[in-house]
């Protein structure tokens, strides 16, 4: 009673401002603006209570009669669509609802906040969400939420990158998107939420939650494999050897997906590099030749990638690479020079501290020296694993089982007294590793 005598003020008060009668059509509160604001209290207070059966007479004649009236109209009819379908599963408040977002994107598309390209990411979510079962509403939702993500760029919302994604894999198993435009938004969709991670650090949970989504699907979707990609850019590597925007996205791909070891990658990557000699380029064929173990002509490529890389992160990743391969062939001295180069463009990595860690920790048995300097090596190869959990949390886990399995082999107390060594003083472990460290006791 207390609401009911509440809009009774309010509207005495908009007739005696206004007149009942005051407003023209062309007004935002339709042809007769009393009636708009009644009519507008009495279904608000009913979706406030999730009454939507009883809210929908009234929001109809607001949305039919003043659809300029308030951004809330359309707000609240989404609510009351969508309720009404959970109760009823009838698909006629599907098109209604349909009808509820483009009559918003026409009275209130313009909005800063909420643009177009937000309500149609929301509108294609919605159609793909209650139409799974019919492909040609799934194919239609597609369409929307590809022009929304075409609109919004980096701030299109996660969940419509998912659904996109996920609508995406359904089309192609049902053959009615081709495989190639599937493969086309995954690596677009890994670049936008890539950026958008950058852009909005705070939303990085959400973000790194739809990667997975974003793959998942994707890979579901079996067009993913090495043999699927060969078959599908094969013939159109072919016939434009020398597209370059098309030989960057099949390389892109294919790397993805660790498809190095391939005809299609070798012919594509030889390509490149004749094309464009970059860093990029040198780095692909790089890549090439440690997939087939050809380490001599990768570490020629890396090394020439290294001259013309500008990007310090990425440098820092062919630095680390070169250190790899260089480990692997037993050069230790030029693959920790490597690693120190990866630590100190990327320092908050820590990977090639790892790496030096088992350098050294490997090193132990060759040691030049007596059998206590043999396990003192062990001090200097935890120091590096050490380092690595302290910048870099992601390699906690695998520095603290590096820790664990090599701090075995410390000297035991008894042991260090014999050499007249105590705990926490310095110690000097020479040969290569020549590195200045702690004494420490297996315990």
């Amino acid at each position: 009673m207390k609401i009911r005598l509440i809009m009774l003020s309010a509207v005495l008060t908009i007739s005696t401002m206004f007149g009942a009668n005051a407003q023209t059509k062309e007004s935002k509160y339709g042809v007769d603006s009393v009636k708009t604001i009644m009519t507008a209290s009495l279904y608000g207070e009913m979706v406030k209570q999730k009454n939507y059966k009883e809210a929908l007479p009234s929001w109809r004649y607001i949305f039919n009669n003043a659809p300029k009236f308030q951004r809330s109209t359309y707000i609240n009819g989404v609510k009351i669509m969508r309720g009404m379908y959970y109760a009823t599963k009838d698909k006629k408040y599907v098109d209604t609802l349909m009808m509820v977002y483009d009559q918003r994107i026409k009275y209130f598309g313009t909005s800063r906040k909420y643009p177009t390209g937000w309500i149609l990411g929301r509108k294609g979510g919605d159609l793909f969400a209650f139409g799974k079962r019919d492909i040609a509403k799934v194919k239609e939702a597609y369409t929307i939420m590809k022009k929304s993500i075409d609109m919004r760029g980096v701030d299109s919302e996660e969940a419509v990158v998912n659904k996109t994604m996920e609508a995406g894999k359904m089309l192609v198993m049902a053959k009615q998107l081709d495989p190639e435009l599937l493969i086309n938004d995954y690596l677009a969709f890994m670049d936008l939420l890539k950026a958008r991670m950058d852009k909005y650090p705070n939303k990085a949970t959400n973000v790194k939650g739809a990667i997975i989504n974003v793959e998942n699907d994707f890979f579901a979707a079996g067009v993913a494999d090495c043999e699927t990609l060969s078959s599908i850019f094969t013939p159109k590597f072919e016939a434009n050897p020398d597209d370059m925007v098309l030989i960057n996205k099949i390389m892109k791909m294919l790397n993805r997906q660790e498809c190095e070891d391939g005809a299609l990658y070798a012919k594509v990557a030889e390509q490149k590099y004749k094309l464009e000699p970059s860093a990029d380029a040198a780095h692909d064929l790089a890549r090439m030749f440690i997939k087939k173990k050809q380490f001599s002509k990768s570490k020629v490529y890396i090394q020439e990638s290294i001259d013309l890389e500008k990007d310090p992160e990425v440098k820092a990743d062919l630095y680390y690479k070169l250190a790899s391969i260089l480990y692997l062939d037993g050069k230790l001295v030029d693959a920790r020079k490597n690693c120190r180069a990866a630590s100190a463009l990327k320092p908050n990595w820590g990977q090639p501290y790892i790496l030096v860690g088992k350098m050294y920790a490997g090193f132990s048995k060759d040691f030049p020296g007596k059998q206590f300097e043999k396990h003192a090596v062990y001090w200097a190869a935890v120091d590096e694993f050490m380092k690595a959990k302290s910048v870099d949390p992601e390699c906690a886990v695998e520095a603290r089982k590096q820790i664990a399995t090599w701090s075995k082999y410390f000297l035991g107390k008894e042991e260090g007294f014999m050499q007249s060594l105590k705990e926490g003083d310095s110690y000097k472990v020479g040969s290569w590793i020549n590195e200045t460290t702690t004494v420490r006791f297996n315990q």
